[in-house]
């Protein structure tokens, strides 16, 4: 049996086996290049973060306790030298997607060759305007060249820019743009935290009036738009109920249609292997107290005060709580069923 098939059918039996964390984002490091003006990741940089070797440790904890999806972020991950052994341990246990600024991923081919998906942050096609939000000249370019490099190198690249009032009116000519080239799409949301806990996580800072969307019409038009789109254009890897939540909270009534999965189906995990259902909230412990915790009155409690929790609304947190569950995942295979190529190597 080849890697890939044992991989897949791992994945398939983790998938259907209720009561575990399907998806987990680990923060491989605080590091970071860039100076993003949404973000506060790169004012709170640590020079400390796990071994490779505990990294490959917690990522079996990860396995053992049901984990199928795996995201790395940071920080930018590909700052780590080791990034490639990991990403190759990573990949062959769990769907893997690796985030990168734009920066690093040209500059490390090698290390991403058997990524499920490297997502590629791309803001605006106006150079400029780019460049003001990654704060650093030249990031338009960087990771234009990027996306163009590993797609010519047969590597999976997607790009993810991050809807904002600053760029809410071109989201669609930047779908447009990519997925006419056969690079897939998936978004995230500008958010920002509301809490202030010294034992928080992480933290991604406090709202930026330039990015926070007022112009609540044009969201909703735009999630109307994009729900179309999806019935012609498969590129669009968000799926049509995450579009239609993410139009609920900017609709009239301003709705929440889910209630929060963390640490039921989902968990982060940040660069010293500290854990969190979600980062806005305390860290409850280490990856490698999983085996111990994840059944424990601690984390039944855990649980309950993230269900109740209305603080967010990051979309990697929605689409987890929507799609957590194996009846969650047969309702994704229904909605992107023709994406299923993209994850079959």
């Amino acid at each position: 049996m080849t890697s890939g098939i044992r991989k897949a059918a791992s994945i398939v039996g983790r998938s259907l086996a209720p009561g575990k964390p399907h998806h987990a984002q680990w923060l491989v490091t605080r590091k970071c290049n860039y100076r993003c003006v949404g973000c506060n990741v790169w004012k709170e940089q640590d020079e400390n973060e796990l071994s490779t070797d505990e990294i490959k440790k917690g990522l079996d904890i990860l396995k053992d306790i049901g984990v199928i999806e795996l995201v790395l972020s940071g920080g930018d991950p590909l700052l780590r030298p080791d990034i490639g052994e990991i990403i190759d341990y990573a990949s062959d246990r769990f769907v893997t997607t690796v985030y990168d600024n734009g920066s690093q991923a040209a500059k490390k081919l090698d290390a991403l060759r058997k990524v499920d998906f490297a997502a590629i942050s791309i803001d605006s096609l106006d150079e400029a305007k780019n460049d003001y939000i990654k704060a650093v000249p030249g990031a338009w370019k960087n990771a234009m060249n990027a996306v163009e490099t590993l797609q010519k190198e047969g590597i999976k690249v997607s790009v993810t820019p991050t809807i904002s009032q600053m760029n809410l009116y071109e989201i669609v000519d930047i779908t447009n743009y990519f997925t006419s080239k056969g690079i897939p799409v998936w978004y995230c949301l500008y958010s920002y935290d509301t809490s202030v806990d010294s034992k928080q996580l992480f933290r991604i800072g406090k709202a930026n009036d330039e990015f926070v969307i007022t112009d609540k019409q044009a969201m909703v038009n735009l999630c109307n738009k994009l729900i179309e789109l999806k019935k012609k254009n498969k590129k669009i890897l968000m799926t049509t109920k995450l579009l239609e939540t993410l139009r609920s909270l900017y609709e009239e009534k301003e709705e929440r249609t889910w209630k929060c999965q963390a640490l039921n189906t989902f968990l982060v995990v940040d660069h010293l292997g500290r854990i969190s259902g979600c980062h806005n909230h305390n860290f409850a412990g280490s990856v490698f107290d999983l085996p111990e915790k994840w059944k424990s009155e601690e984390f039944k409690v855990l649980r309950k005060t993230y269900h109740n929790c209305t603080q967010c609304n990051y979309l990697c947190y929605v689409f987890y709580s929507l799609y957590g569950s194996p009846r969650g995942h047969l309702s994704l295979a229904r909605d992107q069923w023709k994406n299923a190529k993209l994850l079959v190597k």
